[in-house]
């Protein structure tokens, strides 16, 4: 299992994703899921990708090649971001089906899903979640960020902070403490971790960083979000039965003082 998001806010697009691929007690392994292909001044794509890694490897390998060959269709070659999703959706399809038939295994063994973004030259950024049978969803001004893998668990703080007009910045930490969420409450989540900003219109990568378990930012950024939450709750309204609690003594010591003020001489 694996874990990848994308968020795109008006200033550009912001991806992160972890490198496990699976994890017991004494198996570890690590493959990158971040993969971008760069045509500085046309256009610019990130792939994101998780599940069975045979199938990701060949649509991988297959989208490296038509762009070096000049195929009649690849990521050089299309015109729109959503023929871009499509064009991944058929290798994807393809690739299983391949798979499959060579190998004698079920299809329900090789699904993969994709996340696709970037910008062609004189369009919008966008970003496209490429489903198993090949058909792809894009974002919404509702739902601007997409997530593949191991979601669920990541998913508040984007649901509660990401919007369109945060800084890239911003998106980039929620990206982080998201993965981090995650990597928190699934073992097969886990680092080395990959984080890439674009800025709208760039058509260029903007910043990369490849973020170990003790890299000391993510370590930072992690204890920061731990002491935020610890002392949000701290401040979180009271129960009326707290404020009860907390009354209920200060009334008794009132009592015993005044008690104490008019009480005979002896």
């Amino acid at each position: 299992m694996t874990y990848c998001l994308a968020i795109k806010i008006d200033d550009g697009l912001v991806f992160a994703s972890d490198s496990r691929t699976s994890a017991s007690v004494d198996d570890v392994r690590t493959y990158g899921k971040m993969h971008v292909f760069e045509y500085p001044g046309d256009r610019f794509f990130t792939l994101l990708s998780a599940g069975n890694l045979a199938t990701t490897q060949s649509v991988l390998e297959h989208v490296s090649r038509d762009a070096q060959v000049g195929a009649a269709t690849s990521l050089r070659s299309v015109s729109s971001m959503y023929d871009a999703a499509e064009y991944v959706g058929s290798l994807n399809a393809r690739a299983q089906r391949r798979i499959s038939e060579d190998r004698g295994e079920h299809l329900d063994g090789l699904g993969a899903t994709f996340i696709l973004g970037g910008q062609i030259a004189g369009q919008e950024p966008s970003i496209y979640l490429v489903y198993n049978l090949g058909n792809c969803i894009t974002t919404s001004p509702e739902t601007n960020f997409m997530q593949i893998g191991e979601s669920k668990y990541g998913k508040p703080i984007l649901d509660r902070v990401v919007a369109p007009h945060i800084s890239m910045e911003d998106a980039a930490r929620c990206a982080l403490i998201s993965l981090d969420a995650t990597i928190r409450s699934n073992i097969s989540v886990g680092p080395p971790l990959e984080l890439l900003t674009y800025k709208r219109d760039s058509l260029q990568t903007g910043k990369r960083m490849r973020l170990e378990a003790d890299d000391p930012f993510f370590r930072d950024l992690r204890d920061s979000w731990n002491a935020a939450l610890t002392e949000a709750l701290n401040e979180m309204p009271r129960f009326p039965w707290e404020e009860q609690q907390i009354s209920q003594p200060n009334l008794q010591q009132a009592a015993t003082q005044m008690g104490g003020e008019h009480a005979p001489n002896r």
